[in-house]
Formats: structure tokens, sequence, C-alpha cells
């Protein structure tokens, strides 16, 4: 077996990523304090970042950082100063996971490798081509996937000379990341600004089922389907764990380690799982992997397992074998955390101290001598004296007598100390051996500071500064019209098209039958209506979608998938970017119209007032709102109703998505409920108690929105009061032609309702 098969490790910290490197790790990712989805990590400084660039790479490994957050327009010039620095580092990639982030490096910044974040929910092939074209290089998978579905996406990829990796352990989330809005509803912390508080693992009232944590999900570990893994072809076998300490990621990366060299020299496995358990654990699953959806793969506590399993490992039972098993582990966790600090005691990611000689008589060339210096002043690997590097710049010219300008220890000083940087010390700046009153050109000069810098970096030339460009506001096509959409999922509610003269968008399900004509009828026999694509869509239900675009060849879609956007262009069909997409900013636009020829999107509910406001239209580009909606707070692939009002089915199957229509509620221990509502044809959702009802932005931007939506589907209204749906678009059709009565109206009709994300935003 000579394909080389990655084990990228996590790093939330310096002595995490050392652990990581000298455990076996291929790559590590990492954080920056900024831009990047594990707010609660302890993270990297830019120095340190630098120093882990070099540590690693001296170990033949690799560093990847991660930018996985949406970007605000007003983190644009921020954005930009740091990369460029990140340009001129030995970065091996970066993580993505705003789509306008995709545009600007792809123009701006094409020496960095792009990385599709798990945030991107990839999980079909057309989602795959889609990030292909932008410029992805290689893509996080969906950790929902199995192994067939696995299979699929990564031959897609190798096609479109993408790589895959897939999440192999560590955390699961219930739900599909990129599609979780419980802690930004919540808390106001967005899981896609890397501030998750974990809503899925918090406490509820007992259900009917008697479980506290309803949503809390084991641990993933695929440590024993390694072969089905490496005959799927995937790349890369990602840890998850980045706000874990050092002993968590040496024990797993060390352990990931033998078991992947032991499968590449004699094709077996270690059969011996139990130094996985001696770390943070919360038990473990492969469910997702292998498809086999069943309810153990839920726990009802979402602490530490691994003094549990000691007690269950030992069979200890009495008090005596109970505390002799946990001293057991105690001693272990001990030693293991004696391991790893011997191991990185030595690791330096300090700055390298720099000694800058300059030398030049009459008539001999100015030459700069270079010498580079560890701070420990020793190897890595043991403590004999390391040999400082050494180079030589030389001029191209024998220096001259000045009759002007003159090389003095001034004019290099000028030129020469911001070499003091990120990667570098100067230890000392040496003109004893300088003639006096001499000069070469100072372009000459500027030509050995370029050649110095290149050395410094590797032998890779310092690209300038990038400036962040301008870009224009296009108006909207009609600056003093503003449309009113409606969105239903229900064929009984088609008479409000006579109701309204905006667009009616119908909602599809996320699973369909099999060469059933349902759907494409009810747009053939209803062709005012528009298609509206959900976010998740695997395997057959995708491929169903995409028949029906090729039946019913609609002039319009609205899509919060890419994939079907994808197959929508290649089809000649216009789309609109849905408010699943989470588009936060002007570069994300213009990523969808010039890569996806989208002829508008949604602007992410996300955001507030303020942080919109500078988002600036691309030309002939419509820009669109939802005003009134259910609030999603996630969507799971697994089944929200075992571990509350309870199934006889053991595990989930492919009659559970379109047959399965319940509904109930969970209860926080603050005795707020959150309707988990299962539409035929749908993914287990929850929902917010309160509706979104945002009346203000209707005022406030109807120079910005070409349209306002409202959701008038019964998705997520739990046990709510069910409204005449009728009245309620007069009113808000009221509301946009500026009747003044109508808001008062409206907020008489609903009464749970809520527009905090439009007060708070997004947290920087």
């Amino acid at each position: 077996m000579s394909r080389k098969i990655e084990l990228l490790a996590p790093g939330g910290d310096v002595n995490a990523v050392k652990a990581a490197i000298v455990a076996g790790a291929n790559a590590v990712y990492c954080g920056l304090d900024t831009f990047n989805a594990r707010n609660r990590a302890s993270n990297l400084s830019f120095d340190e970042l630098n120093g882990a660039l070099r540590l690693a790479h001296e170990y033949g490994c690799e560093i990847f950082l991660t930018l996985n957050v949406v970007i605000l327009e007003h983190e644009m010039g921020a954005l930009f100063k740091l990369l460029n620095q990140l340009v001129n580092t030995t970065l091996d990639g970066i993580i993505v996971q705003d789509l306008g982030l995709f545009n600007i490096v792809k123009k701006h910044f094409p020496t960095l490798h792009i990385h599709a974040s798990t945030q991107l929910t990839t999980h079909n092939e057309s989602q795959v081509e889609f990030l292909a074209r932008i410029g992805a290089t290689r893509v996080n998978l969906s950790r929902e996937l199995n192994l067939t579905e696995i299979k699929i996406l990564t031959d897609v990829a190798h096609k479109c000379d993408v790589l895959t990796e897939v999440f192999v352990h560590g955390a699961l989330c219930i739900a599909f990341s990129g599609q979780c809005y419980s802690s930004s509803v919540s808390v106001g912390n967005s899981g896609n600004r890397g501030r998750c508080s974990q809503a899925c693992r918090d406490e509820y009232e007992p259900t009917a089922m008697g479980n506290k944590h309803p949503l809390n999900l084991k641990d993933n570990s695929a440590y024993f389907d390694l072969p089905e893994l490496v005959a799927a072809g995937v790349d890369s076998l990602k840890v998850e764990g980045r706000i874990k300490g050092a002993n968590y990621v040496h024990t797993v990366i060390d352990s990931w380690r033998k078991q992947i060299d032991t499968f590449v020299q004699t094709g077996n496995l270690i059969e011996d799982d139990s130094s996985l358990y001696k770390v943070f654990n919360r038990n473990f699953t492969n469910k997702f992997l292998t498809g086999d959806m069943t309810k153990n793969m839920f726990t009802d506590n979402p602490r530490d397992h691994s003094f549990d399993h000691a007690n269950e490992k030992n069979n200890a039972i009495s008090v005596v074998q109970i505390y002799d098993a946990q001293q057991e582990l105690s001693t272990q966790k001990s030693e293991i955390d004696s391991l790893v600090k011997k191991k990185i005691e030595f690791l330096d990611i300090s700055k390298r101290e720099l000694t800058l000689e300059f030398s030049g008589q009459l008539n001999q060339p100015f030459t700069v001598n270079i010498i580079i210096e560890d701070k420990n002043d020793i190897t890595l690997s043991n403590k004999n004296e390391k040999e400082p590097l050494r180079f030589e710049v030389q001029s191209q010219m024998p220096m001259q007598t000045a009759d002007k300008s003159v090389v003095d220890i001034a004019a290099i000083d000028k030129r020469f100390k911001s070499f003091s940087n990120a990667n570098f010390e100067i230890k000392n700046m040496d003109y004893s051996n300088l003639g006096n009153n001499l000069s070469i050109p100072f372009k000459e000069l500027a030509r050995i500071k370029k050649q110095v810098a290149f050395l410094l970096n590797e032998g890779k030339d310092v690209l300038a500064p990038v400036e962040l460009p301008k870009l224009v506001s296009h108006e909207k096509a009609d600056k003093n019209k503003t449309t009113l959409s409606i969105l239903i999922s229900d064929i009984k509610d088609v008479h409000l098209c006579d109701l309204t003269d905006g667009d009616v968008y119908f909602k599809l399900p996320e699973s369909f039958r099999t060469d059933n004509d349902k759907y494409i009828n009810v747009f053939l026999e209803h062709p005012q209506l528009i298609p509206w694509f959900p976010a998740v869509l695997i395997g057959k239900d995708f491929e169903e979608a995409v028949r029906l675009l090729e039946v019913v060849k609609p002039k319009l879609i609205i899509s919060n998938n890419t994939g079907v956007a994808f197959k929508a262009v290649q089809m000649g069909l216009d789309w609109i970017a849905g408010p699943l997409l989470n588009t936060t900013n002007s570069y994300a636009l213009l990523t969808l119209q010039e890569d996806l020829n989208a002829k508008g999107a949604f602007i992410s509910n996300e955001i507030n007032k303020q942080q919109m406001r500078s988002i600036k239209r691309p030309n002939n580009f419509k820009m669109m709102y939802s005003i009134y909606h259910p609030i999603l707070m996630m969507t799971s692939r697994q089944c929200f109703f075992q571990q509350t009002v309870g199934c006889k089915k053991p595990r989930i199957d492919a009659s559970c998505m379109l047959s399965c229509k319940k509904e109930t509620t969970v209860t926080n221990v603050k005795g707020i409920s959150f309707a988990i509502d299962k539409q035929k044809g749908g993914y287990p959702s929850i929902y917010n108690h309160e509706q979104f009802l945002n009346m203000d932005i209707v005022t406030d931007y109807a120079d910005k929105f070409d349209e306002f939506m409202i959701d008038l589907t019964d998705i997520g209204s739990g046990d709510k009061e069910k409204l005449d749906k009728a009245v309620l678009l007069a009113h808000f059709q009221d509301l946009i032609s500026g009747q003044t009565q109508a808001a008062a109206q409206l907020n008489h009709m609903v009464k749970v309702k809520t527009r905090q994300q439009y007060v708070e935003g997004l947290n920087s």
C-alpha cells in the first residue's frame, strides 16, 4: 500500500500542537484568536503560529490554519491584513467556511491552499464539484455520512483533483454542522462564529423516556473502521479536539498512528483500543459511519466516561473495587501527563535569533552575512549543540566612494531592522567590517534586502501587501419597489397565490420516494410555484431533486444547497441562494454570482442591523431577507424521538424519513420549551418557542432589499395556535405598502415572537 494516509490532529494550544507532532501526526490544524470556530480553545498567537510552522516542518508535519467562520463586512480590513501576513509564512493551508473567503483568496492570495470546512455541510457530489470550482483543494465531508456515501463523494473529489478528509475520532454534533443555530438563538453565541455553547449537551427536564440529556451523542471513533476508510479512498483522517489538552491529543494521535502504521505494514489492525478510554471520552460510537443509526448512539452523560469505563473494565462493584479501579486510572493519567511533558520539554517554538553582519570596502561588493540560531541552542531530539544556519548575500557591483548618499549604519538600520518580526529576534547587527563614506545604489540595497527576505522566508518570495478592494454597491432593479414573497409547503395553501402579487415558493422535503412524481406534478400543475430546496440532500434524495429540475425545468429556484444550485446552473436555470447558506458579506455574494451564476441571495438572519448595513449589492443581483419564520435551531440525521417520547423501531431506516411525522417538545431547566418537528420527508428538527418577526427592517432597509419573505408553512409550529394565513398575508402586505396599522395587527396576531437576532447579531 503506497498511498499516503494523512493523520490530521487538533492543536488548540501550543502544547497540544507539540504533542500532536511528537505523537506522529502528519498534519495539525489550529486557530488564531480571530476568525476561527473554536473560540473556547486557547488558540495561538501569530508569533506562536510561525514557531509551530517551523517546528512542524522540521518533523515533516504540515500546519493548517482554521479561518472557519462566517465573516462580517466590517471585518474585511482585518481579514486582509491577516491574509497578507499568512501568504508570507510557510502555512500549508487554510480551512474556510465563508464563501466570500474563496472569492478573496482566489483573486488576491492564490498561493494559499483552501480546505472546505465541515461547516459547509458537504454531503452530495455536486457540492464537491462546486467547491472545486471556487478553489477548494480539499473538502471535509459531513460527519453524518456512511462509508458508501463517503466513497462516492471521494471518487468525485479525486476526479476534480480535490482531497477528502473525514472525522474519525472525537466529539459528535447531533446537528448537521453549519446548520445549527441553537446557540445563536438561545444565548446569542453562534456556532457559525465559533461560539457554540453546546445546547445539545445541556440538561433538560426528564423526557418520557427518562432522559435528562436527550440530545447528547457519544463520541465518534472509527478506530476499527480504518480498512473501510482506506478502501473508500479517504485522504485524511481527522481527529476532533481543539478544546482538549496535550495529554488527550498525544494519546489519541499516538494510538491512531500505531493503528495506521500496523495496517499499512501488515494489513491487520491492533485490536486493543483501551488507550483511547484513558483520556476524555463520552464512550464511543461509529454508527454514522456504518449507517446503522440506533438509539445506543446516545448517552445520558455528557461528562468524561473514562472513570466509568475503568469500573466496567475491572468489573468494579464494591467500594474497594471501585476505589482500586479509579486509583489505577489516575496513575495511568499521571503517567500520560509525565510522558507528554517529557516528550515536548525541549520543543522550542520561540523566535530564532538573527545576526546580520554587514561588510564592504572600496571596490569590493557589499556583503550581508546571515546567521540564524535557535535560542535554546540544542536539537529538537537531544541536547547536542545545534549548528547555526548561515547565508551570504552580495551586491552585484562594488562599493564606490560616496559623493552624495552614504550606505552607513542609519541607512542599513532603516531597511533591515524590520527583520525583527514574528519569526526572528535580531540579536546583533554588526558593522565592524563596513568601510566609511562608501556607497552603492539604493536600488541595489533594496535588491539585497529582498534576497535576504527570500532566504529568511525559507526560499519563498515575500509578497507585497494587497489592499482591500473597494466594492461598488449597485442599486436594486426597481429602487422604488420592495416585493413580498411567501413560502408554503402544503398544496392546500396554493390558493394563497391568488392573494399576492409576489413570488410563492414551495418548500420541498429533504427526502423523496424514488421515481415518485408527486412533487414534479405539483410544479407542472401549478407553474406559478417556485421550488424551494432544503439545505441537506444526500444520496438518492439529491438524485431525485435533480430529476425534478430536469423534468420541471423551472424558470427560477431557491436553493439552500449549493449542489442543487450547481446542477441548476449546468441546466441553464436561474437560482437564488436561500437563507441557510449563511451569507453575511459582499464577497460571499460575489462568489455566488461569479462562480455559481446566482441571481440573488437571502442575507443571513443571524446578523443585525448594523452588520448588514455595509453589505454591497453586486450588479444585477437581488438581495432578500426573511422577516417572518419559525426559528430553526438544529436539523439532525439522527432521531430526536428515541430519547424523548420513544420509538418502537430499534434503528432509523429509509421509511423513517418518508413516513414519520411525530412532534413533541423538550424543556430546558429554565422552563423554556422547544418544538421537535418531523414532517413527512424531512429530517428531525428543533425549533425555538418564539417565531421570528422583524418588522423594523421593512422601514430600516426598504432601499436595500428587493424582497422580503414570510414563511407560512406549519413546520416548527409545535403546539402554537394556527393562524389564519390569508389574514396574516394581508397584514404583511399592508406592512410592506407602508400602512401604519399593520404592525399593531401583526403584533396582536403573532403572540410569541422575537427579533433578537436583528438586535444582537453575531458576536465578534
